[in-house]
C-alpha cells in the first residue's frame, strides 16, 4: 500500500476533468488530436472516437468546422501564442452555444469548451472605482466580497489570508442561512499544500461545479500523465473532493490573490447546491479581484512610506542625540528608550563587552550572557530575530516569559557589542476550523489502495493554546532594527572622531573669524572718520553749488555714515562673544527709561505712548544688560513709529529662578516665512525695508542673552511684535 503525503499528490496530472468541460489535446508538431476527454462525442457528432486519433481538424471539417472557422483558430496563429496563456472565444456547436478557449503547453495544443450559462441573477455596478479611494485595508475586502456576490451569488464567499508559518485564517466574509461563518478562524498549512498553492499562482481561478458529479477519463493512445495545471476543467483531487463535501459544499470556486508576485491569499467560495459559473463570469470575478489586490498593495505602500517617514524623523532625532556623544556606547545607553521604543520591544539590553545596560522589561544579566553565548554559536548573520524563543530555548537557557520574542544585532561581535530587542509571552488563542491534527485514511483508486492525510470530518472550531511566543515581530518592526542598523554605522566611533577633529577645526575658524570682525571693525573706524570729514570739508569749501552737486557729497556722507553704523554692530557683535562678562544684580528701571525717551527722539516718534510696569531687578553684566534693551526698545518704537497711535508696554514678571521681560509693540509685525532667520545677521525683513536697518540688533541681542545664561523669543501676528527676554533671577537681594 502506497502512502501520500499531502504535498506529493500529482494534482495537476489527475487524468480526468471535470464533467461541464469538453477537451482535446492537439500536439504541436503534426498538428493531430493526441487526447480527448470521454465526453466529447457529446457536443462534437462523432461516430467512433477512435477515428479522431492521429487527426487533423482539417480532416474533419464536417465536424470541427466552426472550431475551424474561430478567430483563434485560423491560420493557426495560435502556435505563435505565448505558452500557457489563454485565448478566448464564442462558437456555436450545433444549436447551443459555448466558450471556446485555446492554450499551448509542453508540446501541445490545448482545445476546450464548455456550454455557455447564462446568469439571470448578476448585478454589477461601478463600485468598481471605489476600490481606490478606501483607506482601509478591511474595508477593500469587504468590498470586493460584495461585488463578487452580484456576480457569483454563492452561499458564502471568503478572503483567506495565508500567513508566515503557510497556515491561513479567514479575514473576511459574506454569507448567508446555508452557512454558519467562518470569520477569523484559522486553517493549518497542509489544508492548501504547496503544490496545490503553486498550482494556485499558475491557475488563478479554479472552478468545482460539482463536487458529487463523476469526472470525465482523457483518453489517449500514447500520452499518459498529461499536465492539466492551465485546464479550467481540470478534475479535483480526491482528497480536495472529500474535504469540500465534509465543510457541507457542494460547489467550490476560488481566485488567486497575488500581492508582489507572491500567492497572499485566496477568494475561497462555497455553495450548498451543485452550482456552475459561467466562464465570463469568473473572468470578471478574477478582473475584480486583481483591483482590489492593486488597490490593497497600493494601500499597504502608502502606509509602509508613511511609517518610514515617521521613523526617518525619530531617526534624523536619535542622530542628533547620538552625535552629542563620545563613544557609541554612551550614545546609545543615553537613548536606550528610544531605541527600545523604535521596534515597539517591551525591553531592550545595550551590550558592550563585559558592561550591559537594560531598559524595559528585560532578564536578568546572567540570562542576556546565556542568550549572548547560545547567539555566538548558533547564529552567523548579523540580525537573528524570533518570535518563539521562549518556546524553542526557554529549558536551555532558563529563560523566563519577558524573553518570549527577541532580535538580536550584532553591532561588532568581535568586540562583543550587541543589542538586544525582547518581547513578553503573548497568551495567544487560535481559534481553528475543525482540530488541525493530521489524521490518515485510505483511498482506493484503480484498484490501488493508498494512505493519505485525510481531511477533518467537522469544522466546529477548535481552540488552542498558544504558549512560549511573543507577538509577532512584523515587516515594519525588522524596517525599525535594520534602520537603527544604518544609523549605528553611520555614526560609528570612526566618524565620531572625525566629526570632533571637524568641530575642532571649525571652532577655530570662527575664532579667527570673530579676530577677524573685530580687527576690522576697529581699524576701519578712522580712516571712515577721515573719508567724512573731507566730505564735509569738500562740501563746505565750494560755497554755493547745484544742489545736485550738494545732493551727491551729501549722499557720500551718508553712506559713510551707515558703514561706520554697520562695522559698529559688527564691533559689538564680536565683543558680544568675547569680551569679559561680570555677572551682577542690576536694577533695570532707570536704564528702561532712558533708553525708551532717546529712542522716541531718535526715530522722531513723540507720540509713541509707552507704559512701563514692573521692573524687577536681573542678574546681568551692566554693559551688555544696556545693549539688549538698546536694540529691543529700539525696534519696537521704530517699528511702530509709522502707526497712528504708537503703543509699546515693557513688563517684568518673576517665574521661578527666571525674571521675564516682555517689550510688546503695536509695529507692523514679523512674517512667519521669516521667522528662520530672525537672529541671523545681516538679515532684514521683507516689510521692514522702508526703515533705517542693517540687520545687526538681534544678533547682537541674541549671542548677549545667551552668554548671560538667557534666552531671548518672540511672538507676532499682524497687530505687532511681543519680544520676551529670559535672564537668570539674582539669588540675592541688592541692598
Amino acid at each position: 500500500m502506497n502512502f501520500v503525503e499531502c504535498h506529493d499528490e500529482p494534482i495537476h496530472i489527475p487524468g480526468y476533468i471535470q464533467s461541464f468541460g469538453y477537451l482535446i489535446g492537439i500536439e504541436t508538431t503534426s498538428l493531430t488530436i493526441s487526447f480527448f476527454s470521454e465526453n466529447i462525442s457529446d457536443v462534437f457528432k462523432i461516430q467512433d472516437r477512435e477515428d479522431l486519433f492521429g487527426k487533423k481538424l482539417s480532416d474533419l471539417p464536417d465536424v470541427f468546422q466552426t472550431v475551424i472557422d474561430s478567430d483563434i483558430f485560423k491560420d493557426a496563429g495560435f502556435l505563435s501564442k505565448r505558452e500557457n496563456e489563454t485565448y478566448f472565444d464564442k462558437i456555436v456547436i450545433g444549436e447551443k452555444q459555448y466558450h471556446f478557449s485555446v492554450f499551448r503547453a509542453n508540446d501541445f495544443i490545448f482545445l476546450e469548451f464548455e456550454e455557455v450559462s447564462e446568469n439571470p441573477q448578476k448585478r454589477i455596478t461601478n463600485k468598481y472605482d471605489n476600490f481606490y479611494i478606501i483607506d482601509n485595508e478591511q474595508e477593500i475586502w469587504d468590498q470586493l466580497l460584495n461585488t463578487l456576490s452580484n456576480i457569483i451569488n454563492y452561499d458564502r464567499i471568503m478572503v483567506y489570508k495565508f500567513m508566515s508559518d503557510g497556515s491561513g485564517k479567514v479575514i473576511a466574509e459574506k454569507t448567508n442561512d446555508h452557512f454558519e461563518s467562518y470569520l477569523g478562524l484559522h486553517y493549518p498549512e497542509h489544508d492548501i499544500p504547496r503544490q496545490a498553492r503553486e498550482l494556485y499562482k499558475k491557475k488563478r481561478k479554479r472552478i468545482f461545479s460539482d463536487v458529487y458529479s463523476e469526472p470525465v477519463r482523457i483518453l489517449s493512445r500514447t500520452e499518459t500523465n498529461i499536465d492539466l495545471t492551465f485546464s479550467s476543467s481540470r478534475a479535483m483531487s480526491p482528497i480536495h473532493g472529500q474535504y469540500i463535501k465534509n465543510s457541507g459544499a457542494s460547489s467550490s470556486f476560488s481566485i488567486s490573490i497575488i500581492i508582489d508576485d507572491k500567492l497572499w491569499g485566496l477568494v475561497t467560495c462555497h455553495n450548498s447546491e451543485a452550482k456552475h459559473i459561467d466562464l465570463e463570469d469568473r473572468v470578471q470575478a478574477g478582473i475584480f479581484t486583481v483591483l482590489a489586490s492593486n488597490a490593497y498593495s497600493s494601500f499597504k505602500a502608502k502606509k509602509e512610506l508613511e511609517y518610514r517617514l515617521d521613523l526617518n524623523e525619530k531617526l534624523n532625532q536619535l542622530k542628533s542625540e547620538f552625535l552629542k556623544h563620545g563613544t557609541l556606547f554612551d550614545s546609545l545607553d543615553s537613548n536606550r528608550s528610544e531605541l527600545r521604543l523604535m521596534p515597539k520591544a517591551d525591553g531592550l539590553a545595550i551590550i558592550s563587552d563585559t558592561e550591559t545596560m537594560t531598559d524595559g522589561l528585560t532578564p536578568d544579566n546572567e540570562t542576556i550572557d546565556r542568550i549572548i553565548d547560545w547567539a555566538y554559536q548558533n547564529t552567523s548573520q548579523n540580525i537573528f530575530i524570533s518570535n518563539s524563543f521562549l518556546k524553542d530555548h526557554g529549558n536551555e537557557l532558563n529563560l523566563n516569559s519577558n524573553t518570549a520574542g527577541i532580535i538580536i544585532y550584532f553591532i561588532e561581535r568581535s568586540k562583543k557589542e550587541i543589542l538586544i530587542w525582547f518581547r513578553k509571552e503573548f497568551d495567544e488563542h487560535i481559534n481553528w476550523a475543525g482540530n488541525p491534527e493530521k489524521t490518515i485514511d485510505v483511498f482506493s483508486k484503480d484498484g490501488i489502495e493508498t494512505k493519505f492525510i485525510s481531511p477533518r470530518q467537522s469544522f466546529e472550531v477548535f481552540t488552542e493554546n498558544i504558549r512560549g511566543n511573543s507577538k509577532r515581530w512584523g515587516a515594519k518592526n525588522v524596517i525599525a532594527v535594520n534602520l537603527v542598523r544604518d544609523l549605528i554605522l553611520e555614526t560609528s566611533h570612526k566618524q565620531y572622531i572625525t566629526i570632533r577633529k571637524l568641530n575642532d577645526q571649525l571652532k577655530k575658524v570662527n575664532e579667527e573669524l570673530d579676530s577677524f570682525s573685530y580687527t576690522i571693525s576697529h581699524d576701519l573706524g578712522t580712516p571712515l572718520t577721515v573719508m567724512k570729514l573731507n566730505a564735509q570739508m569738500l562740501l563746505n569749501s565750494l560755497g554755493e553749488i547745484a544742489d545736485k552737486d550738494k545732493n551727491k557729497i551729501n549722499s557720500i556722507i551718508g553712506e559713510i555714515d551707515n558703514m561706520a553704523e554697520m562695522m559698529q554692530n559688527v564691533l559689538q557683535l564680536s565683543r558680544a562673544k568675547h569680551s569679559e562678562i561680570q555677572l551682577e544684580t542690576l536694577e533695570t528701571n532707570l536704564t528702561i527709561r532712558k533708553i525708551t525717551e532717546n529712542a522716541k527722539i531718535t526715530y522722531d516718534s513723540q507720540k509713541s505712548m509707552v507704559v512701563i510696569k514692573e521692573c524687577p531687578e536681573v542678574l546681568a553684566d551692566k554693559t551688555m544688560l544696556h545693549q539688549v534693551f538698546l536694540n529691543i526698545i529700539n525696534n519696537a518704537v521704530k517699528y511702530s513709529s509709522d502707526k497712528e497711535q504708537p503703543m509699546i508696554e515693557i513688563e517684568g514678571t518673576e517665574a521661578g529662578d527666571q525674571i521675564i521681560y516682555r517689550i510688546k509693540d503695536n509695529g507692523i509685525g514679523i512674517p512667519e516665512e521669516n521667522k528662520h532667520k530672525m537672529f541671523k545677521i545681516f538679515n532684514r525683513m521683507d516689510n521692514a525695508k522702508k526703515f533705517k536697518g542693517n540687520g545687526v540688533g538681534l544678533s547682537i541681542v541674541h549671542r548677549i542673552m545667551k552668554r548671560l545664561g538667557g534666552n531671548v523669543d518672540y511672538e507676532s501676528n499682524k497687530d505687532g511684535t511681543c519680544f520676551i527676554l529670559t535672564f537668570q533671577k539674582p539669588k540675592f537681594v541688592k541692598l
